[in-house]
């Protein structure tokens, strides 16, 4: 076969090798829109008063992270002088995530605790930096924010959902020494530790199988391509898909719709790339302070096994307070399930201040 047949054959071979990746992204594809469209129809039962802007404006803090990065800290409640509550949202999402806690907590009801979210980089109101992201950045953001927030003599209870429970993790491998100094109580919300793009349940189960081994590859792509997201009514469809329960409120799809499409696409698919590469399983044998973990039985973003996983690990170290598990409840587990994650925040206050007043 001389050279120009040989040029020829690698041609055909070529294209009918990205023809078979074409099928096979193609049918992952299908198979996820099959699912979402399918899925039950969001309860319209009306507004969540817990969504709203809380009612007195938050004093807004600038902080400046190790790099230089402006983030913005936002700081609720009263000058109590009980433990700062530091929440610390997820991927795709901004501080307004928090609003059904600060809508609690900082109110007379919730004692009108001090209340500290902030806008992870490159979302929300906070620079993206220069840097490209990973996942050990988060952590030092975290420390820049506890140091800028938490008043010394003080000390904060932790709470992160997803993204934001990996970015507790991350700063408690990197500054081990200021976990018990720092910090009484952390709560990890609908996260994981480690493989988090390996163990999503996105994908059907059904897909044939010349599909599968390209399940990964759309992955990745849905994560780390930084396209924007077209506002339609077939997307808020996708999102109560991907990170709501099946019998979800409407009002919480589209408020949850709403902020994951304001994030900008390269941060999206920037922090989506170093997601990829997690593992912070040595910041979570860190966590020496009580954790508690937190999951929804539909997450499909960090499905249930994660969080015992991450339960187990604690339950060796002798740090887990509790696994709470919320039946039928998505990846959104603080805004579906407000009430009782509420509950179970005023439980974990009372308990740290009886434990602080015993020690002193």
């Amino acid at each position: 076969m001389n050279t120009k047949s040989l040029k020829r054959v690698g041609g055909i071979a070529t294209a009918i090798g990205v023809a078979a990746v074409g099928v096979g992204v193609g049918t992952v594809l299908a198979g996820i829109a099959r699912d979402a469209l399918r899925a039950e129809v969001a309860v319209d039962d009306g507004p969540d008063d817990l969504l709203t802007a809380p009612d007195s404006p938050p004093r807004r803090l600038p902080v400046r992270s190790s790099d230089g990065t402006l983030l913005n800290a936002e700081v609720y409640g009263g000058d109590d002088d009980g433990d700062v509550i530091v929440m610390v949202h997820g991927w795709t999402c901004n501080s307004a995530y928090w609003y059904p806690q600060i809508n609690h907590l900082a109110s007379s009801e919730g004692g009108r605790r001090r209340v500290v979210v902030y806008d992870q980089r490159g979302h929300g109101l906070s620079e993206r930096g220069r840097r490209r992201p990973t996942v050990a950045m988060l952590g030092q953001d975290l420390d820049a924010v506890l140091e800028a927030t938490v008043p010394a003599g003080r000390r904060a209870i932790l709470v992160g959902h997803s993204m934001g429970g990996m970015t507790i993790m991350s700063w408690a491998d990197q500054y081990r020494e200021k976990v018990g100094t720092r910090v009484s109580a952390v709560v990890l919300v609908s996260t994981a530790a480690k493989a988090v793009m390996e163990n999503h349940a996105l994908v059907p189960v059904d897909l044939p199988a010349y599909a599968r081994p390209f399940a990964p590859l759309v992955s990745k792509a849905i994560t780390s391509v930084p396209v924007p997201i077209p506002k339609t009514s077939y997307g808020v469809r996708f999102s109560h898909y991907i990170a709501l329960g099946p019998n979800a409120r409407k009002a919480h799809v589209d408020f949850v719709d709403e902020m994951i499409g304001a994030c900008p696409p390269r941060a999206r698919a920037g922090w989506g790339s170093a997601m990829g590469k997690l593992d912070v399983t040595a910041g979570l044998a860190a966590l020496s302070v009580p954790t508690t973990v937190v999951v929804g039985t539909e997450d499909r973003l960090t499905p249930r096994k994660h969080a015992e996983q991450m339960a187990e690990v604690l339950r060796r170290n002798g740090s887990l307070r509790e696994l709470v598990v919320y039946e039928g409840v998505g990846h959104m587990s603080s805004i579906e399930a407000a009430e009782r994650f509420n509950e179970m925040l005023d439980e974990l206050v009372t308990e740290v201040s009886r434990t602080e007043q015993r020690v002193s």
